[in-house]
Protein backbone atom coordinates (compact mmCIF):
# COMPACT_ATOMS: atom_id res chain seq x y z
CA UNK A 1 0.00 0.00 0.00
CA UNK A 2 1.69 3.48 -1.06
CA UNK A 3 1.49 6.75 0.58
CA UNK A 4 0.02 8.07 -2.25
CA UNK A 5 -3.44 5.97 -1.86
CA UNK A 6 -3.80 7.54 2.07
CA UNK A 7 -3.08 11.47 0.79
CA UNK A 8 -6.48 12.02 -0.91
CA UNK A 9 -7.74 10.93 2.22
CA UNK A 10 -5.83 12.67 4.73
CA UNK A 11 -8.06 15.43 6.62
CA UNK A 12 -6.67 18.76 6.30
CA UNK A 13 -9.03 20.07 9.40
CA UNK A 14 -6.69 17.82 11.68
CA UNK A 15 -3.24 17.36 9.68
CA UNK A 16 -3.49 13.33 9.78
CA UNK A 17 -5.40 10.29 8.78
CA UNK A 18 -9.37 10.60 8.56
CA UNK A 19 -11.27 8.06 10.52
CA UNK A 20 -11.90 6.14 7.08
CA UNK A 21 -8.36 6.40 6.25
CA UNK A 22 -7.24 5.01 9.49
CA UNK A 23 -9.41 2.43 9.71
CA UNK A 24 -8.35 1.16 6.19
CA UNK A 25 -4.95 1.17 7.40
CA UNK A 26 -5.41 -0.71 9.89
CA UNK A 27 -7.90 -3.46 8.04
CA UNK A 28 -5.27 -4.09 5.21
CA UNK A 29 -1.80 -4.10 7.61
CA UNK A 30 -3.23 -5.60 10.79
CA UNK A 31 -2.89 -9.59 9.79
CA UNK A 32 0.86 -8.49 8.72
CA UNK A 33 1.33 -6.46 11.32
CA UNK A 34 0.48 -9.19 14.23
CA UNK A 35 2.65 -11.66 12.68
CA UNK A 36 5.62 -9.64 12.05
CA UNK A 37 5.26 -8.52 15.86
CA UNK A 38 4.79 -12.36 17.04
CA UNK A 39 7.93 -13.91 14.81
CA UNK A 40 9.61 -10.53 16.77
CA UNK A 41 9.19 -12.31 19.80
CA UNK A 42 5.85 -11.02 21.15
CA UNK A 43 3.37 -13.88 22.70
CA UNK A 44 0.82 -14.54 21.08
CA UNK A 45 -1.44 -13.53 24.28
CA UNK A 46 -0.24 -10.00 24.03
CA UNK A 47 0.12 -9.76 20.46
CA UNK A 48 -3.41 -7.68 19.87
CA UNK A 49 -2.41 -5.55 22.55
CA UNK A 50 0.81 -4.99 21.16
CA UNK A 51 -0.59 -4.10 17.44
CA UNK A 52 -2.97 -1.58 19.03
CA UNK A 53 0.23 0.22 20.38
CA UNK A 54 1.71 -0.32 16.60
CA UNK A 55 -1.34 1.36 15.37
CA UNK A 56 -1.57 4.53 18.21
CA UNK A 57 1.76 5.23 17.29
CA UNK A 58 1.39 5.33 13.38
CA UNK A 59 -1.91 7.12 14.05
CA UNK A 60 -0.64 9.79 16.27
CA UNK A 61 2.82 9.67 14.25
CA UNK A 62 1.05 9.66 10.59
CA UNK A 63 2.13 13.40 9.48
CA UNK A 64 5.73 12.86 10.25
CA UNK A 65 5.67 9.91 7.23
CA UNK A 66 7.45 11.66 4.30
CA UNK A 67 6.02 8.80 1.81
CA UNK A 68 9.70 7.70 1.05
CA UNK A 69 8.67 4.26 1.66
CA UNK A 70 5.53 1.99 2.03
CA UNK A 71 3.13 2.74 4.61
CA UNK A 72 3.23 -1.25 5.11
CA UNK A 73 7.25 -0.54 5.44
CA UNK A 74 6.66 2.49 8.14
CA UNK A 75 4.11 0.19 10.05
CA UNK A 76 6.78 -2.78 10.15
CA UNK A 77 9.59 -0.04 11.73
CA UNK A 78 7.04 0.50 14.22
CA UNK A 79 6.63 -3.06 15.02
CA UNK A 80 10.18 -3.61 15.13
CA UNK A 81 10.16 -0.42 17.96
CA UNK A 82 7.54 -1.67 19.73
CA UNK A 83 8.34 -5.56 20.13
CA UNK A 84 12.07 -4.42 20.93
CA UNK A 85 10.00 -2.50 24.15
CA UNK A 86 8.28 -5.22 24.87
CA UNK A 87 10.78 -7.81 25.03
CA UNK A 88 13.04 -5.60 27.18
CA UNK A 89 9.77 -4.99 29.48
CA UNK A 90 9.62 -6.54 32.75
CA UNK A 91 6.35 -8.67 31.98
CA UNK A 92 8.71 -10.81 29.52
CA UNK A 93 9.51 -13.91 30.50
CA UNK A 94 10.30 -16.43 27.90
CA UNK A 95 9.84 -20.15 28.58
CA UNK A 96 10.32 -23.15 26.52
CA UNK A 97 9.05 -26.29 27.30
CA UNK A 98 9.12 -29.55 24.90
CA UNK A 99 8.40 -32.64 24.89
CA UNK A 100 10.03 -35.10 22.00
CA UNK A 101 9.20 -33.99 18.53
CA UNK A 102 8.77 -36.94 15.87
CA UNK A 103 9.50 -34.44 13.49
CA UNK A 104 12.72 -34.23 11.96
CA UNK A 105 13.48 -30.61 12.57
CA UNK A 106 16.59 -29.99 10.77
CA UNK A 107 14.41 -30.43 7.73
CA UNK A 108 12.39 -28.03 8.26
CA UNK A 109 12.92 -24.52 6.74
CA UNK A 110 12.01 -20.98 8.89
CA UNK A 111 8.41 -20.49 7.67
CA UNK A 112 7.48 -24.60 7.77
CA UNK A 113 8.88 -24.89 11.88
CA UNK A 114 6.89 -21.96 12.93
CA UNK A 115 3.72 -22.51 11.03
CA UNK A 116 3.90 -26.05 11.81
CA UNK A 117 1.89 -26.49 15.34
CA UNK A 118 4.48 -29.38 16.67
CA UNK A 119 7.25 -27.41 16.17
CA UNK A 120 6.29 -23.82 16.30
CA UNK A 121 7.50 -23.13 20.06
CA UNK A 122 10.73 -24.63 18.84
CA UNK A 123 11.21 -22.46 15.79
CA UNK A 124 10.45 -19.41 18.23
CA UNK A 125 12.80 -20.30 21.10
CA UNK A 126 15.50 -20.24 18.11
CA UNK A 127 14.59 -17.15 16.90
CA UNK A 128 13.99 -15.58 19.82
CA UNK A 129 18.45 -16.89 20.10
CA UNK A 130 18.99 -14.95 17.37
CA UNK A 131 21.08 -11.48 18.14
CA UNK A 132 18.07 -9.26 17.24
CA UNK A 133 19.57 -7.23 13.56
CA UNK A 134 20.41 -10.70 12.57
CA UNK A 135 16.57 -11.69 13.64
CA UNK A 136 15.31 -8.93 12.41
CA UNK A 137 16.26 -9.43 8.80
CA UNK A 138 15.94 -13.47 8.80
CA UNK A 139 12.09 -12.71 9.69
CA UNK A 140 11.23 -9.95 7.16
CA UNK A 141 13.12 -12.03 4.51
CA UNK A 142 12.02 -15.79 4.88
CA UNK A 143 8.94 -15.22 6.90
CA UNK A 144 7.11 -12.09 5.53
CA UNK A 145 8.96 -12.34 2.09
CA UNK A 146 9.95 -8.92 2.10
CA UNK A 147 13.01 -8.00 -0.68
CA UNK A 148 16.27 -7.54 0.28
CA UNK A 149 16.52 -3.49 -0.86
CA UNK A 150 13.12 -3.11 0.76
CA UNK A 151 14.57 -4.27 4.26
CA UNK A 152 17.70 -2.24 3.27
CA UNK A 153 15.50 0.80 3.19
CA UNK A 154 13.23 0.19 6.33
CA UNK A 155 16.67 -0.63 8.67
CA UNK A 156 18.32 2.35 7.17
CA UNK A 157 21.32 -0.19 5.96
CA UNK A 158 23.21 -1.57 3.24
CA UNK A 159 21.84 -4.40 1.06
CA UNK A 160 25.01 -5.95 1.14
CA UNK A 161 24.28 -5.32 5.30
CA UNK A 162 21.28 -7.22 5.33
CA UNK A 163 22.37 -10.36 3.18
CA UNK A 164 25.39 -10.78 5.85
CA UNK A 165 22.41 -10.57 8.51
CA UNK A 166 20.33 -12.78 6.78
CA UNK A 167 23.35 -15.51 5.99
CA UNK A 168 24.73 -15.21 9.43
CA UNK A 169 21.13 -15.88 10.84
CA UNK A 170 20.34 -18.80 8.80
CA UNK A 171 23.55 -21.03 9.78
CA UNK A 172 22.51 -20.16 13.31
CA UNK A 173 19.20 -21.03 12.65
CA UNK A 174 19.90 -24.36 10.91
CA UNK A 175 22.91 -24.97 13.38
CA UNK A 176 20.42 -24.86 16.23
CA UNK A 177 17.22 -26.78 14.55
CA UNK A 178 19.95 -29.37 14.23
CA UNK A 179 20.80 -29.10 17.41
CA UNK A 180 17.45 -29.24 18.62
CA UNK A 181 16.46 -32.37 16.57
CA UNK A 182 19.80 -34.18 17.66
CA UNK A 183 18.27 -33.48 21.40
CA UNK A 184 14.86 -35.04 20.41
CA UNK A 185 16.78 -38.08 18.60
CA UNK A 186 18.33 -38.64 21.88
CA UNK A 187 15.94 -38.07 23.92
CA UNK A 188 13.51 -40.33 22.35
CA UNK A 189 16.47 -43.46 21.83
CA UNK A 190 16.44 -43.27 25.81
CA UNK A 191 13.10 -43.41 25.99
CA UNK A 192 13.43 -46.10 24.10
CA UNK A 193 15.98 -48.38 25.98
CA UNK A 194 14.14 -47.53 29.80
Amino acid sequence: MHAERFERVVSPATNGLSPSAFRELYETNFDFIWRVLVRLGVRESDALDQAQQVFLTAYLRFESFEGRSEVRTWLCGISRCVASDYRRSARYRHEVLFSTIGLDLFELGADEAISHPSTKRLAEAVLDKLPEPQRVVFVLYELEEMQGREIAKLLEISIGTVRSRLRLARVAFAREMKRLALCSATSEDALKVT
